[in-house]
């Protein structure tokens, strides 16, 4: 866990519109305030992702999504309790409530409330935040944080002190609406 300046400082980085690196419960993360253009920007210039495919939004409990899961029928509110927090990602209708440089060309939005303490103590800080896998297209996923500082040595606003979790793949993901596997775990 985080001590309260260090979380203060990780805060004030996320608000000014900084990318920050982090680890998850597989691979380490990028991750930014996805309410903010040009941190979005920034984090997929990094990656060489393009906009259009999208991006993961995580939060530390469900209630954080509570702005997009409000209206959803009570079964795909249950299938979503019953798996977070945990490895799970859901593709989940956005219906115009997030920006496009979030969603891409979609009308879901990949959504994960994740199991990791790190991550947990820092959406409670910072609300919900982009995440996406700490590595440029076509490299793989970084498993360490020498890693993370190799593929973007001088890049990144911060790199959040800590330890991967127990996964040892990224997170399933699954469309709420067909049940679908997108991407197995």
């Amino acid at each position: 866990m985080l001590a309260g300046w260090r979380l203060g400082q990780i805060r004030r980085v996320l608000q000014s519109g900084g990318v920050i690196a982090y680890p998850t419960e597989a691979v380490w993360g990028l991750g930014c305030n996805p309410w903010q253009a040009a941190a979005v920007e920034r984090v997929l210039w990094l990656k060489q992702r393009p906009v259009e495919k999208g991006l993961i939004l995580i939060a530390g409990d469900m209630q954080q999504f509570d702005f997009l899961l409000w209206d959803l029928p009570r079964s795909q509110l249950a299938k979503l309790q019953l798996s977070w927090p945990g490895p799970n990602t859901w593709l989940v209708s956005h219906q115009g409530r997030l920006p496009p440089w979030v969603t891409g060309d979609h009308a879901t939005v990949a959504l994960r409330v994740s199991d990791h303490p790190l991550v947990r103590q820092l959406c409670a800080a910072c609300g919900p935040l982009i995440s996406t896998s700490a590595n440029p297209a076509g490299r793989p996923p970084a498993r360490s944080r020498l890693r993370v500082e190799q593929y973007f040595h001088g890049e990144l606003d911060d790199v959040v002190p800590g330890v991967l979790g127990l996964q040892r793949n990224p997170s399933m993901i699954r469309d709420l609406q067909t049940d679908s596997v997108i991407r197995p775990a």
